[in-house]
């Protein structure tokens, strides 16, 4: 299958992100968001990110350019997603805001168009269900951030056709990227083991063995993390991780993926890592500056 039309669903960082990297290897893209604001904060972003990539000699000014040529905002769902060859889903991680969005694009995608979502731990063949097209959706998980990591892990549903897999792994080689395969069991790979990971360290805080700043310490220093637990619970989104991991407890029914009282509590208190300012770590406005929160001193 030849792709030349992408449409992405939602502005926000991981949509404006997979924009970014189709727009730079020469699709034309539409990026979809009922928020205009959020569109042309996405736009600014994926600028500023392309003038840092150009600064580091990644690209060149007229790479930079056609870049933002390739790229189209629009509001209207049927008017984005109508000429599309491959729609890549990237709303926010809620199970009946993206089964509602799928719905909307079996109904106005062409009948070929190939239907991913980009999340990073629902049921694809839940997803597959609301369509008509079950056999045209694929799971395409990009890594955030999505012009940096090379990894897309690919999900088939249940009744994914193997040549819409092969066509999506192929794709996603033409982007640079690393595609891996996997198939639709709660959190996928990725997520299965990352999160229990994470909530074991947010585990070892709660019951006081260590502070944030050694946990993160020593995970970083004995393996060879590039980033400790905590500290990378808090950039996914403290509120991210609770839902992977209630994803997890409920899809297996096991209890050794119930998420730590400590992280439920964070939640409700809104504290929900670097977008709100404060995680396990604080977060100075206008600064990368990051001290570990008050709360657990």
């Amino acid at each position: 299958m030849s792709f030349k039309k992408i449409t992405v669903i939602g502005a926000g960082t991981m949509g404006n992100g997979i924009a970014h990297v189709f727009a730079q290897n020469g699709f034309s893209v539409t990026i979809v968001d009922v928020n205009a604001s959020q569109l042309e904060k996405a736009m600014q972003t994926i600028e500023k990110n392309l003038e840092r990539q150009v600064d580091k000699g990644l690209l060149t000014a007229e790479q930079k350019l056609v870049a933002l040529s390739n790229l189209t905002l629009q509001t209207e769902m049927a008017a984005g997603v109508k000429d599309a060859d491959l729609i890549v889903e990237a709303a926010t991680e809620n199970t009946e805001l993206k089964l509602n969005i799928f719905k909307q694009l079996d109904e106005f995608a062409k009948p070929d168009a190939i239907l991913a979502s980009n999340t990073s731990s629902i049921s694809i063949t839940k997803i597959a269900a609301a369509t008509k097209r079950p056999e045209l959706v694929i799971g395409m998980h990009f890594m955030n951030p999505v012009p940096v990591m090379k990894l897309v892990e690919i999900i088939n549903g249940y009744a994914t056709n193997k040549a819409v897999t092969d066509n999506i792994v192929a794709l996603s080689k033409q982007l640079g990227k690393v595609p891996c395969v996997v198939n639709d069991y709660p959190g996928f790979i990725a997520n299965r083991i990352l999160m229990p990971m994470i909530n074991e360290a947010i585990y070892s805080l709660y019951e006081g063995i260590a502070g944030v700043e050694e946990i993160d310490t020593i995970m970083k220093l004995g393996m060879a993390h590039p980033m400790g637990p905590l500290q990378l619970a808090d950039f996914i989104g403290l509120d991210v991780c609770l839902s992977i991991l209630t994803v997890l407890q409920h899809g297996f029914g096991n209890q050794k993926y119930a998420p730590c009282p400590l992280l439920v509590n964070m939640v409700t208190a809104g504290k929900l890592g670097a977008k709100s300012g404060e995680g396990f770590y604080r977060y100075t406005a206008g600064s990368k500056e990051i001290i570990v929160s008050t709360r657990f001193i």
